[in-house]
């Protein structure tokens, strides 16, 4: 458990994060992060292999692996997309929560 916590939590996790911030910095689909962080799920079981004598080749354990590295990664962009947004745009939409913004009413002129 120490393992999976260290290795995929904290520094996978922390990649994928940056992962996502960095797709959507550069105005990227959403869907850019999900082979991106399959990548990160697969060097997350190398290591766990190499460092730490893991299962390399197990199914469970890299689905696992990359539904949670391709959640954080699709946090981190949804987050940073709403941010962009709000500051970029601040005339079109406003932000309404972390991961959320709404365009503002049309005035009439």
């Amino acid at each position: 458990m120490g393992v999976f916590i260290g290795l995929t939590l904290v520094l996978f996790g922390g990649c994928a994060f940056m992962t996502g911030q960095a797709l959507s910095a550069s105005w990227r689909p959403w869907w850019h992060t999900v082979p991106y962080a399959l990548l990160l799920a697969a060097a997350d079981r190398f290591l766990g292999f190499a460092l730490f004598g893991g299962d390399l080749l197990s199914l469970a354990g890299f689905a696992l692996d990359g539904a949670i590295l391709v959640a954080i990664a699709l946090g981190a962009w949804r987050l940073t997309r709403a941010r962009r947004m709000a500051e970029q745009y601040p005339w079109l939409v406003e932000r309404t929560g972390p991961f959320t913004w709404r365009d503002l009413p049309r005035q009439a002129q």
